[in-house]
């Protein structure tokens, strides 16, 4: 297969595939004309990698599951704690965003809304209690 041919398949961008190809998560074959010539098991890296960045884990850690799913003697709980780590990370995001949700919330609740121009929401940006104005 060509970059076309498996970008289709693989539902990314040729651009992406060929980052990956740049920092060597993929190594395709090369034809006598030095065009990439893309195998089903590139095919399923590219996959297994579109996956894994949807679901948030970082290049680094693309690198050691994807050879993790490569090596057939690996155990599983070498898999476990990558992913229990990115868990961790993905839960400790979830809690900042609530947390700024709730902010912004009272934020956008304490602000009338109106022409006058005393605004919370800048006065709590500037961490002030009221909208002061000060060079």
């Amino acid at each position: 297969m060509n970059i076309g041919e498996v970008a289709d398949r693989a539902g990314m961008p040729a651009k992406t595939i060929r980052y990956y190809e740049e920092i060597g998560l993929i190594t395709p074959a090369r034809d006598t004309n030095g065009y990439r010539a893309f195998r089903e098991r590139d095919m399923h890296k590219l996959i297994f990698l579109g996956r894994a960045r949807a679901l948030g884990f970082t290049i680094e850690d693309c690198r050691n599951l994807l050879a993790l799913w490569e090596d057939q003697d690996r155990a599983s709980s070498d898999v476990k704690v990558i992913a229990k780590e990115h868990l961790a990370k993905v839960e400790a995001k979830i809690s900042d965003l609530k947390a700024m949700r709730d902010t912004l919330r009272g934020l956008v609740r304490s602000c009338a809304g109106d022409n006058r121009p005393d605004c919370p929401i800048l006065a709590g940006l500037a961490g002030q209690g009221g909208d002061r104005r000060s060079g």
